[in-house]
């Protein structure tokens, strides 16, 4: 496979409604999209970096000048791996940058979308998944008032989604988490994400949250406080998902020894690609710790890949993989639906999804293209 360009795309999509999380507020998603041309086929490629550097240090202006200046370059250059390795070439080629892993990763995808497309495989195949649909999550944002979440918990289950993630902050966290299960009842699967809001001070205010049997509390202390959360699992009965804590197999193996958590929240994005995403499924299943896969407001490529690795055997929870109407009001392709609480996973060569012509150019503010 030879790689002759890449094209950086950015697309503007409006969100149906705020989502409000502890960090912050997005109305709508400002998305770098690449589309990798080889000499056999094209690939999607869908960067999950935000517009500000508020859940990582990662921001959308950031990735596509770290592609430009520094990551594409440095593929040109290594057109042998690549022709031998493909897409698991990216990560060799570029190990030597530090960070980056939201750019890294929208990279490997779209070469690796290209080369399976070629060779007429899916992602789904090639990750290893050993489902053809997956339980679908919704993630729920912070509400100015109990009355208006409860309805939009009400709609999601309505709608069928099979599990709520409640986003917390101090001031709300107690209160709408009863709320909800007095409302829904104890058979609801529900869980909650603080997305860091919290310090180990906040230890003993936690721990009220294990009334109401949640299946997990995601990324309560800071990225960095891996100790931290192994203290707070010794005053707290929910068990601890980590998120943003985790960025590679090395660092979910870490946690996993320290006893910092007992499930693992794995988006593929935070963590480098698909392909380190598997390798922290694998040391998360070695070490009997559930995993599930977590979204980023993704468009159908980004939903569609994500579904294919969450048919993984490892990933025993729900995973935040809902339709594209959870956000958009028209998605870049052809929207993906649940049924019967599932998400269905795309059988098609590559992720099995493509961007619609119309549809794109709609929301595409610029775009460039960079041969190599």
């Amino acid at each position: 496979m030879k790689l002759q360009g890449v094209e950086l795309r950015r697309i503007n999509m409006p969100l149906l409604s705020p989502f409000r999380t502890s960090f912050s507020v997005q109305t709508s998603r400002d998305v770098l999209l690449l589309r990798a041309v080889t000499d056999e086929a094209e690939g999607w490629g869908e960067c999950v970096a935000m517009a500000d550097p508020l859940y990582s240090s990662e921001y959308v202006d950031a990735t596509a000048d770290v592609l430009r200046r520094f990551f594409l370059p440095a593929l040109a250059a290594a057109p042998e791996a690549l022709a031998q390795h493909g897409a698991t070439a990216v990560g060799q080629v570029l190990h030597p940058f530090k960070g980056h892993r939201m750019a890294k990763a929208a990279l490997e995808m779209a070469v690796l979308d290209a080369e399976l497309r070629a060779a007429d495989r899916s992602f789904g195949r090639e990750l290893g998944a050993v489902h053809d649909r997956v339980p679908s999550g919704v993630s729920v944002g912070i509400y100015d008032e109990i009355p208006a979440l409860l309805d939009a918990v009400g709609g999601y289950l309505d709608a069928g989604y099979l599990r709520i993630k409640l986003k917390i902050e101090p001031g709300w966290d107690i209160e709408p988490v009863k709320a909800v299960r007095e409302r829904f009842g104890d058979d609801l699967l529900l869980q909650v994400d603080a997305n860091t809001a919290y310090s180990l001070r906040d230890a003993r205010h936690l721990a009220r949250l294990d009334d109401f049997g949640l299946l997990l509390i995601e990324q309560p202390l800071e990225e960095e406080d891996v100790i931290g959360h192994a203290e707070l699992a010794t005053v707290i009965s929910t068990p601890i998902c980590l998120d943003e804590s985790i960025v590679s197999a090395q660092s979910a193996a870490a946690a996993i020894k320290l006893g910092a958590c007992s499930i693992i929240n794995i988006k593929p994005g935070r963590v480098g690609g698909y392909l380190e995403a598997v390798r922290i499924h694998d040391v998360a299943a070695a070490h009997g710790v559930a995993a599930w896969c977590g979204g980023m407001l993704e468009t159908g490529l980004g939903r569609a890949a994500n579904a294919a690795l969450a048919a993984l055997p490892g990933f025993t929870l729900p995973g935040d993989v809902s339709a594209s109407d959870r956000f958009y009001a028209t998605d870049i392709t052809e929207p993906l639906r649940i049924v019967d609480g599932h998400m269905p996973v795309p059988t098609g060569p590559g992720l099995g999804v493509t961007p619609l012509p119309e549809l794109l150019d709609e929301v595409t503010t610029t775009v460039e293209w960079v041969a190599l």
